[in-house]
């Protein structure tokens, strides 16, 4: 598929940083808001509802992001924006938990929107720039999901939780009209059924050693994140600190500067390849789960500088690892995508578990060992990586 620079306009950049920062906000609206939806729907809500947005946002990526590869990108965008808006409205209109229950899931189906943006950046790109536009693709899409618990809170508390739904199926259908009016609709050449769309992705974890370790090493530092944000809470809430849930959730604010990476990132990774950055990202938030075991469990700054690091680290390598598996195969990039944040939610997914029962029976150290075992190992594969690409 032949592309050109006049592709990327400036109106299309900041199209695509747009949707891809507003999609995915929609998967986290709804955390700030679970004592309130406990208190309409009964306790089993704090379990639903963000467990059924983040598994279809799981499934929305491993079951539709790949078509991205077979049909006109910017359709794709503007019909899941606009089923995005509807899933919103019956979210914020539902009569009772399993409706609300099963909207959950339609969004984070369909906010993986957000995940076709930032294969289209990575398509449109020109070789010598692509990871500069991917990293400031990928800083909308990581604001998204910093700041979404922000915007919730503060719209929940003053007009109350239905409002954030609706208000959000009204962003989600001027992004659909952004995306019509900004981003250029390009058909691939390369027309694949679904069947092989899907069986293609084993060829390509198969044949793509870069691709193998990219999914890997970022798969082990989303398992240190995550077990260090699954249990923050559990610590700054208890003794010596005795924070409210409302400040657990500031430390959130600190990662948009781990945000704010990525574009330097992406640059760096243009010049002088990736594995440089992954292998700095890596060390890190080694350095990170340090300070954390260190002093975390008597200081708060010693907390915030845990969070910068492990932010900048993670991001900085991920934006890496992205540069370099969708340099692989251009007509390929939704699915590398998948395969990448596949592997990526697995891994958190075994983090968090993972985080939670070493709080559990070892406290904050054991969280920390769990968190620095998983960031060393990516360490160790970043300096042992030697794969070269093969198309």
């Amino acid at each position: 598929m032949q592309t050109s620079t006049r592709d990327l306009s400036r109106p299309t950049r900041i199209g695509l940083t747009l949707i891809a920062g507003g999609a995915v906000a929609t998967i986290y609206y709804n955390q700030p808001l679970l004592a309130v939806l406990v208190a309409e729907f009964g306790e089993r809500a704090a379990l639903l509802v963000p467990t059924a947005s983040l598994v279809g946002y799981g499934l929305g990526i491993l079951f539709l992001v790949p078509l991205g590869d077979a049909l006109a990108r910017r359709d794709l965008i503007v019909r899941q924006l606009l089923g995005l808006a509807v899933a919103l409205v019956v979210a914020g209109l539902a009569p009772n938990l399993p409706v609300l229950t099963l909207a959950s899931f339609a969004i984070g189906v369909l906010a993986c929107a957000a995940q076709q943006a930032v294969p289209f950046a990575a398509e449109l790109a020109p070789d010598e720039s692509r990871g500069r536009i991917v990293g400031g693709v990928m800083t909308g899409l990581l604001s998204g999901i910093l700041l979404a618990r922000t915007a919730s809170g503060l719209v929940g508390a003053h007009f109350g939780w239905r409002s954030v739904f609706l208000a959000a199926a009204v962003v989600s259908v001027a992004l659909a009209i952004l995306a019509q009016r900004t981003l250029p609709r390009i058909v691939p050449r390369q027309k694949l059924r679904y069947r092989a769309l899907m069986l293609s992705l084993v060829h390509l974890v198969r044949t793509q050693p870069v691709l193998r370790m990219a999914s890997l090493t970022q798969a082990l530092l989303f398992a240190s994140f995550n077990a260090f944000w699954a249990t923050l809470a559990l610590l700054v809430e208890a003794p010596p600190f005795g924070l409210t849930s409302a400040g657990a959730g500031l430390f959130g604010v600190i990662g948009v500067a781990g945000a704010l990476i990525a574009p330097h990132s992406g640059r760096y990774s243009d010049r002088r390849g990736a594995r440089p950055v992954v292998i700095a990202g890596s060390v890190f938030v080694v350095a990170a789960f340090a300070v954390l075991a260190y002093a975390g469990q008597t200081s708060l700054l010693a907390i915030a500088i845990g969070v910068l690091l492990i932010d900048i680290g993670l991001n900085g390598a991920l934006i890496a690892n992205q540069t370099r598996a969708y340099a692989l195969v251009p007509g390929a990039r939704g699915r590398i995508n998948t395969v990448l944040f596949t592997a990526i939610f697995v891994g958190g997914a075994i983090g968090a578990f993972c985080g939670s029962r070493a709080f559990l029976h070892a406290g904050w150290l054991g969280v920390c060992a769990v968190g620095g075992v998983c960031a060393l190992a990516a360490l160790g594969v970043a300096l042992l990586d030697r794969s070269r690409t093969v198309s």
